[in-house]
């Protein structure tokens, strides 16, 4: 199983970038997709989340409204469109596979590289 997170970068305050998980060794409707963010010093956090059955998305109060969780299964991808980013926002992106989507990454048992997102003026 790999997971690989891309479109990183920088980008301005109010501005939008779309972050992509490219997904292998797993199909899309069996499992949930998360993305998460860990900034230095700090825990990883959840942002958002798609289910693998239904498609059902799932978002942190801190992004609710600005990020949006999408994926294609044909290309098995996920992707996170972000968009009036925020200061606070930066961090590396992680996407994690598991049964069911949580905001807990230990029940995430599949993890690829991370993409760094920086922001600023």
């Amino acid at each position: 199983v790999q997971l690989q997170a891309s479109g990183g970068g920088l980008v301005q305050p109010g501005g939008s970038l779309r972050l992509s998980c490219a997904v292998s060794g797993l199909t899309l409707d069996d499992y949930a997709i998360g993305w998460f963010r860990q900034a230095l010093g700090k825990e990883r956090e959840a942002t958002s989340c798609i289910s693998g059955s239904d498609g059902y998305t799932a978002y942190a109060e801190s992004v609710k409204g600005r990020f949006a969780i999408s994926r294609d299964k044909a290309k098995n991808t996920v992707y996170l469109q972000m968009n009036n980013v925020k200061s606070e926002d930066a961090a590396v992106y992680l996407c994690g596979a598991a049964t069911r989507c949580t905001s807990s990454s230990t029940d995430f048992g599949f993890w690829g590289r991370g993409t760094q997102v920086t922001v600023s003026s």
